[in-house]
């Protein structure tokens, strides 16, 4: 049995607040270690949601002050936290600006994921990334396939994550509403097709153009919904079995039984 227990922290992102959003996010993951989490997911951008209006000061380059911030927590607890900000590239010519997910192990940054399929006016602000592959971390016999709200409706991105070896699927997200029943239905059918469990970690509260639902969820490789949050701010925790995905695959061999020589 190998076990591992996962914390979705469902928060309210203020608009463009990066302190505050930084402050609330590290007791939010504090208070998922305190229940025994080992693996703690954060929304998209949660440090200062789609602040396009100031993006020079809401940007950070990889190495600055919150991923640190959350390294030092990480290698405090020896835990892992997955999350994205916005990330600034500098150059000589002109800054880019990408939706960077990152995953951090005992202090490290293991990997990283720019957002490759951008939605409608993200494409106006970011850069998209151009590769897609799991996240292997170094001391726990683990891979993470990680991908970025819109990319939830792409099932050819959880496929090819699960195809190269993720052991869990994390979508992290800013899913507005009124698309609740959409959000839901994606993320429990990524669980069902891939045989695998997904974190499906979302925000809640207002922005400035949409709101949110919130509706996080994790899923078993079966597909049941094993925790739900509402639109309050909350902390989700669940102990999964991972080798229960070689019983799921087993009973029903979908990976045995794809026609790769037809698609």
């Amino acid at each position: 049995m190998v076990e591992v227990k996962i914390a979705c922290v469902q928060m309210d992102i203020c608009h463009c607040e990066k302190d505050r959003n930084v402050e609330k996010a590290l007791s939010m993951v504090e208070y998922a270690l305190s229940m025994g989490a080992e693996i703690i997911v954060l929304p998209e951008v949660f440090s200062t949601g789609f602040c396009y209006e100031q993006m020079e000061t809401s940007a950070e380059t990889h190495d600055g002050n919150t991923i640190s911030r959350l390294c030092d927590l990480s290698k405090a607890n020896d835990c892992v936290i997955v999350a994205s900000i916005i990330e600034k590239q500098l150059s000589m010519a002109k800054n880019s600006y990408y939706n960077l997910g990152f995953c951090i192990e005992g202090g490290e940054v293991v990997g990283t994921y720019r957002k490759t399929h951008l939605f409608k006016r993200e494409g106006q602000f970011f850069q998209e990334g151009n590769s897609i592959h799991p996240i292997r971390l170094n001391k726990r016999d683990l891979t993470i396939g990680l991908e970025i709200c819109y990319e939830v409706r792409f099932p050819e991105v959880s496929r090819k994550l699960v195809l190269e070896g993720a052991d869990l699927l994390v979508t992290i997200a800013e899913f507005p509403k009124p698309r609740k029943h959409i959000w839901r239905t994606l993320a429990t059918a990524r669980a069902i097709e891939n045989q695998i469990p997904h974190i499906a970690c979302n925000c809640t509260g207002e922005g400035p153009n949409s709101s949110f639902f919130g509706g996080s969820l994790i899923v078993d490789a079966l597909g049941e919904v094993c925790r739900e949050a509402g639109e309050e701010e909350c902390v989700l925790i669940h102990t999964f079995d991972l080798d229960e995905v070689k019983i799921v695959r087993s009973a029903i061999p979908v990976f045995t039984d794809r026609k790769t020589d037809m698609y």
